[in-house]
């Protein structure tokens, strides 16, 4: 009993030492993010996306780019472009950007892995892009695409800020708006977060380095002594164990981190890391959008896309001596995650910043009329969302007793 105590409060304290670290890559990129969707609005970004040429894919990337990284928004926001008139090549263009190309991804995996794994993020991303692109071409889905088109009126079109000179800068307005933006992006992933962080802790403190060895073959060897079929089976590996997460694009890169400190060649670490989009739950939401054919084509597009982008990405950086080295990076487990250092100055600047943005939201709330509510009821809340609130309370609730562990 007393080993599974001092195991629940290493679990807890891992999993809390890991947000610690990276609160301030959150913060910053989710403060970014928020200024830049108030000024960049969907019908300026569907109304130049409307074809399948070199023009409307870049487009769909750079606003991919600057859009939000929580898997589950881009869903939402790659559905509403398709069904508004955006190509479907340049609305994946934009899924894929906007949970693999953001600035507070780069942030976070820069805080828990290495320079190599952001390089990876970054080009790996722009190749899934290619690679979706070329799989279109080859596979010509135009049978599918039309089915699962649903045209949309243009109602509920987010309105955005017009800055027309620098003086608007110190508008209220906008900072209200970033303000509101800001809390919806943490709103639609603290409990991928929560959960993901949970399970880093979880995996870290009481799965045996003997089981990665088990499910990723050759786990643990230096990336030299890999063979071929060693590298493809953990890359498709990779994927397939992340299919069965609830964990999205942003609660993934600590397990990752856990998995390369296990011994996980770059591919796989890459290909897990890739996977936000080819989870469970977003098979399941992507069914709903347009229809179980459409849904089971783009997961089949998108693993086979991320195992070619992190094979490629592994031989490349091999090919120049540059793979990252799991022993030669300190163990995620066992740094000091609370210790005085420009992380923790960074976290303190970082509180500050969303403590003045709740400030403006609770202002603009207070200007609204009493009389006026704008929340809506869609009829209950669906059996994936339901099974993320019971997951987040018990990780809520693991946390806050394994905390008190420690304390004591």
């Amino acid at each position: 009993m007393n080993d599974f105590l001092a195991q629940w409060q290493s679990a807890a304290m891992t999993s809390l030492g890991f947000f610690w670290m990276a609160l301030w890559a959150f913060i910053l990129g989710y403060f970014i993010s928020s200024i830049i969707q108030v000024l960049v609005t969907r019908r300026q970004m569907r109304a130049v996306m409307g074809d399948d040429g070199a023009k409307s894919i870049a487009l769909g990337t750079f606003f991919g780019f600057i859009s939000s990284s929580c898997s589950f928004a881009a869903l939402a926001t790659t559905r509403a472009l398709f069904n508004k008139g955006a190509a479907f090549t340049a609305a994946m263009a934009f899924m894929l950007a906007s949970t693999n190309l953001v600035i507070e991804l780069g942030f976070v995996i820069a805080v828990f892995l290495s320079w190599q794994f952001v390089v990876g993020e970054y080009l790996g991303g722009f190749l899934l892009i290619l690679f979706a692109w070329l799989f279109v071409k080859v596979t010509r889905p135009k049978k599918l695409i039309e089915e699962a088109r649903d045209d949309e009126q243009g109602n509920g079109e987010e309105s955005g800020y017009n800055l027309r000179h620098w003086g608007d800068l110190t508008d209220p307005e906008l900072w209200q708006m970033v303000a509101n933006r800001y809390v919806m992006e943490w709103q639609m992933v603290w409990k991928d977060i929560l959960i993901g962080f949970t399970v880093a802790g979880l995996i870290s403190a009481f799965v045996p380095s003997e089981f990665f060895t088990w499910l990723f073959q050759g786990a643990g060897a230096s990336a030299g002594d890999l063979s071929f079929g060693q590298v493809l089976q953990q890359t498709v590996v990779g994927p397939i164990a992340a299919f069965f997460t609830f964990i999205g694009s942003m609660g993934n890169i600590p397990l990752a981190a856990v998995l390369f400190g296990e011994g996980v060649a770059f591919a796989g670490v890459m290909a897990f890391i890739f996977s936000d989009l080819v989870v469970l739950p977003v098979l399941r939401i992507n069914a709903q959008y347009y229809g179980w054919k459409m849904a089971l084509y783009i997961s089949a597009m998108l693993f086979t896309c991320l195992v070619v982008a992190s094979l490629l990405m592994h031989y490349g950086l091999a090919a120049f001596d540059i793979l990252p080295d799991a022993s030669q990076i300190e163990n995620i487990a066992e740094r000091d995650h609370f210790k005085i250092n420009y992380g923790f100055y960074l976290n303190l600047l970082g509180l500050l910043v969303t403590g003045v943005l709740l400030y403006q939201r609770w202002r603009a709330k207070q200007h609204e009329h009493a009389g006026h509510d704008h929340s809506h009821d869609h009829g209950g809340a669906s059996l994936g969302t339901r099974v993320m609130q019971v997951l987040s309370a018990a990780a809520a609730v693991w946390l806050v007793v394994g905390g008190l562990i420690s304390i004591g």
